[in-house]
């Protein structure tokens, strides 16, 4: 048994559904299919799809082995194209993920550009805010942001979003301005629990340091709810510039205390562990992080 055919072969099965889709496909007819799938199964001593209603599905051994098999028929394609000295363009397809207020502000508009780079590229974005397990999901290239946890996938970082205390022009009206950080204290807060417990700690230019234990009736999971609470005039919050980007430059939020600095946070590109990154993947990385140097 051919193993790259096999794992072709099983991978088309996948993608269609069924066995029959997959001869269609592949030119050949249905028993050598079915054969070539008996063959990989007993091979590896797992059973890798099972029959339902509505077709074909991969077992959970299967997914696994699909999702493997299918990076490694694109790093062969990307292999041959290399060699072919075939130029910057990339085919096939990028599954991406990222957070949905970085993914909708920062990612989906600069899309059209990278796509028109390379026009035989298909890409599928996760626009998620819950942290993903990438060879599970088969996503080729994670961006995730502020302090990574314990991973064996391969991080590189890709820039640092500047971080300031942010609120409504209406707020401020209604509830004045600080002076300083020991002020906001009396003020309402929003509190992005994904990166923070309500205790901001400000730096000065001159290298003070001040720590803000923060009070306020809204706690929110995502950074869409963090945005929403903002432009509803509730209170500050500590957020990335990338965050509030076109209501900073509207003036429809504007920073507080600018003199007063906050910790940075950074954006990083995840790739899966135990492989390296695809041509794909890290094109896109490059993309992103020259977009944003660009702004």
């Amino acid at each position: 048994m051919d193993r790259f055919q096999a794992m072709t072969t099983f991978v088309r099965v996948v993608d269609t559904g069924s066995f029959s889709a997959a001869a269609r496909q592949g030119n050949v007819g249905q028993p050598a299919v079915s054969k070539t799938i008996a063959q990989l199964e007993e091979r590896l001593g797992v059973r890798l799809v099972t029959r339902t209603t509505r077709g074909l599905t991969p077992t959970e051994a299967g997914q696994r082995f699909y999702e493997r098999a299918r990076r490694a028929i694109e790093e062969a394609d990307e292999a041959e194209i290399a060699a072919r000295g075939a130029g910057r363009g990339l085919s096939g397809r990028l599954r991406i993920s990222a957070a949905t207020t970085f993914g909708r502000l920062h990612i989906v508009p600069r899309l059209p550009a990278f796509m028109a780079e390379h026009p035989d590229l298909e890409i599928e974005l996760i626009m998620d805010d819950r942290v993903i397990d990438m060879i599970e999901e088969g996503v080729d290239v994670a961006l995730r942001m502020g302090t990574l946890p314990d991973s064996t996938a391969t991080a590189r970082k890709l820039a640092a979003g500047h971080r300031s205390l942010l609120a409504t022009p209406a707020y401020l009206a209604r509830a004045g301005t600080p002076s300083g950080p020991a002020e906001i204290a009396a003020h309402q807060a929003v509190v992005y629990t994904r990166y923070e417990s309500g205790h901001w700690t400000f730096r000065h230019a001159s290298g003070a340091e001040a720590s803000v234990s923060v009070g306020g009736r809204l706690r929110v999971t995502a950074a869409e709810g963090l945005r929403a609470a903002v432009l509803a005039d509730m209170g500050f919050a500590v957020a990335s510039d990338w965050m509030f980007s076109p209501e900073i430059a509207s003036g429809a939020v504007v920073r507080v205390l600018p003199e007063w600095g906050l910790p940075p946070i950074d954006l990083w590109a995840l790739f899966p562990s135990g492989r390296l990154a695809s041509a794909k993947a890290r094109a896109f990385a490059d993309f992103v992080a020259q977009a944003l140097r660009e702004g």
